[in-house]
């Protein structure tokens, strides 16, 4: 399996510095989005494609092929981001068994559903609910949008 340096949720997924920046801090050579949505979307796949820095290999794929795709040997060597726009795909990962160091929030707007959790990172309570799940499976859940600046304890706002 790849080694993933980096397992963020960022609600607008690749989208311009923003991700340069963190392929740029974790050496990324390979970016997967894991979005049922998303994967059923071909135009929107090739949208972010296009989108992704330059010798960046995007792979769209829904939650069940992602699971998949990450215990192949086609994703061994890889340096691996993994970008997904809520808790709840994170959750479902490691519970089919798919280790994660830390999990970084990155960008979570606002709906009708969701209150602000931190400045401009807003949760619905069932996403709330999921953070702590992860947090008391053990894995670090902070707030840390670009990688200059300093990551914030997502558990102190739970």
């Amino acid at each position: 399996m790849s080694e993933i340096v980096l397992t963020r949720i960022d609600d607008r997924l690749i989208h311009g510095q923003v991700m340069t920046a963190w392929v740029k801090k974790t050496r990324a050579n390979q970016i997967l989005i894991i979005d049922d949505e998303v994967a059923k979307d071909d135009f929107m796949s090739e949208i972010l494609k296009m989108s992704a820095p330059a010798g960046i290999d995007i792979v769209v794929k829904g939650l069940e092929d992602a699971v998949t795709f990450l215990n192949e040997q086609e994703t061994e060597n890889k340096r691996l981001i993994i970008l997904v726009k809520a808790p709840i795909t994170i959750d479902v990962i490691v519970e089919k068994g798919i280790v994660i160091d830390k999990l970084v929030v990155g960008g979570m707007g606002a709906k009708a559903n969701r209150r602000v959790l931190y400045k401009n990172i807003s949760a619905s309570d069932e996403e709330r609910a999921t953070f702590k799940k992860l947090i008391d499976r053990g894995i670090p859940v902070v707030i840390h949008i670009i990688p200059d600046q300093k990551e914030i304890d997502l558990s102190k706002y739970l």
